[in-house]
C-alpha cells in the first residue's frame, strides 16, 4: 500500500525520476540491502536513475541488452542532454532580454527567477543524463543540490506574485531581502533533507526506519508538493492582479497557456515516460518533452511579464509623473481615494505609449 511520502513508485514506474539517485545510495550502502536491487539497478555501473525501474536508460558508454533495451552502447539521456543544453541558451536570452526592461516592474525579482531556473538546468542534465553511477558521492551531491535549487525556485515564482501586488515597492531592501533570505533558507534546508536521505546522516530528516520503503516526508513535501502550492498560489494570485486590478484580458492568456504548458510537462515526464522509454528502447524517456515543456512554460512567463509591465516602462522611462506610476495598481491597494488620478493616469499612459 502507497502511502504519504513513498517515492517506490515512483522511482519504479517513472524513467528518470531526479531523487530516486538518492534511495539507490540508501540502498547501495548498506550490504543487507544490496539484494533490493535488481534488474537494471542490480549492476550500479550501469543501472539507469531509478529503483528496479520498468525501463531506464542505461548509463553512457556501457553496454545495453535488456528487456526493452535493444542493443550496442547507451549513449545516456542524449535528448534530455541535448534540450537541458539548448534551454540554457534560451533563459540565457531570456535574462539578458529582462535586464534590458530596466525601468519595468519586477525587472529584479523576475531575472532572479529566470538565474534560477538555469541554473537548474546543468543539474537536471547531470542528475538525469546517466554520466554518473549510481550511488555515488558525486551523484548524491549534484541531485541533493538540484533539489535545493528546485524548491528555491518556487519560492521566488511565488514571491514574483506577491512583488506584483505593489504592497512592496520592486528592487528595494523591502522586497529583495526576504525574496533572497527565503531561497537561501528553501535551497539550505531542501539540500540537507537530501543529503540526508542519500546518505543516511539522521534518521529525523533523512531516510525511514525501514530504508527498503523508499519513503521521506520532508523530501516528497518539498520537491513534490510545495512546487505545486507554489505554482497554485502564484497563479492565483496573476489571476487577480491582472483580471481585477489591471482589467487586462490578453496578458491572462499568457498565463494560462504557461500553466497549462507547466501541467503537460508534469503529465509527460510521469504519464508518457515509460511510454517513451519503451517506445525507444530505452534510448529516451519523457524527461526531455518535460523538459522542452518547463522552458516554454518559464518562456510564456516572462512574454506574460513583458505584457503587464509595457505601460508603466514606458512612463517611467519617459514621463517625469511618479504619482501616474502602476495607476491601477495604486487604486487597488491603496483605496478608491486615488480613483480619479489613476484613471487620468491609465489613460495618459495609454495614449502616450501608442504614439512613442
Amino acid at each position: 500500500m502507497t502511502r504519504f511520502g513513498d517515492f517506490a513508485p515512483l522511482c519504479t514506474n517513472t524513467p528518470s525520476y531526479t531523487w530516486c539517485n538518492l534511495f539507490y545510495r540508501q540502498l547501495s550502502s548498506d550490504s543487507s540491502l544490496k539484494s533490493i536491487l535488481t534488474g537494471l539497478s542490480a549492476d550500479a555501473n550501469s543501472a539507469p536513475v531509478g529503483i528496479n525501474p520498468v525501463c531506464g536508460i542505461a548509463k553512457a558508454g556501457t553496454t545495453i541488452d535488456g528487456p526493452h533495451q535493444g542493443t550496442g552502447k547507451s549513449l545516456g539521456n542524449i535528448a534530455n542532454i541535448v534540450v537541458c543544453a539548448v534551454s540554457m541558451l534560451v533563459i540565457l536570452g531570456l535574462i539578458v532580454a529582462s535586464q534590458k526592461r530596466k525601468a519595468a516592474v519586477g525587472r529584479v525579482e523576475l531575472r532572479n527567477l529566470l538565474i534560477l531556473y538555469f541554473l537548474t538546468l546543468p543539474f537536471q542534465l547531470l542528475t538525469t543524463g546517466s554520466f554518473l553511477a549510481q550511488g555515488s558521492t558525486a551523484l548524491v551531491a549534484l541531485t541533493a543540490i538540484h533539489a535545493g535549487l528546485v524548491a528555491a525556485f518556487f519560492w521566488a515564482l511565488l514571491m514574483n506574485a506577491l512583488i506584483a501586488t505593489q504592497k512592496i515597492e520592486d528592487g528595494t531592501p523591502a522586497a529583495l531581502v526576504p525574496y533572497l533570505l527565503f531561497c537561501a533558507a528553501f535551497f539550505a534546508g531542501t539540500t540537507y533533507i537530501a543529503f540526508d536521505v542519500g546518505l543516511g546522516i539522521t534518521t529525523a530528516l533523512g531516510p525511514s526506519n525501514d530504508p527498503r520503503e523508499l519513503r521521506s516526508i520532508p523530501l516528497f513535501v518539498l520537491t513534490s508538493i510545495w512546487p505545486a502550492v507554489a505554482a497554485i498560489l502564484y497563479f492565483g494570485i496573476m489571476t487577480y492582479i491582472v483580471l481585477a486590478v489591471l482589467n487586462e484580458i490578453r496578458p491572462m492568456w499568457y498565463y494560462i497557456l504557461s500553466a497549462g504548458l507547466f501541467v503537460l510537462s508534469q503529465l509527460a515526464w510521469f504519464l508518457l515516460g515509460k511510454v517513451i522509454c519503451e517506445g525507444s528502447t530505452s534510448k529516451v524517456d519523457g524527461s526531455f518533452v518535460a523538459t522542452i515543456l518547463e522552458t516554454a512554460a518559464v518562456g510564456v512567463l516572462y512574454l506574460a511579464w513583458r505584457s503587464i509591465t509595457e505601460g508603466s516602462s514606458c512612463i517611467r522611462q519617459s514621463v517625469p509623473l511618479p504619482f501616474c506610476l502602476d495607476a491601477s495598481l495604486v487604486t487597488a491597494f491603496r483605496g478608491p481615494q486615488y480613483a480619479r488620478v489613476a484613471l487620468v493616469c491609465s489613460e495618459f499612459m495609454h495614449w502616450y505609449c501608442t504614439r512613442l
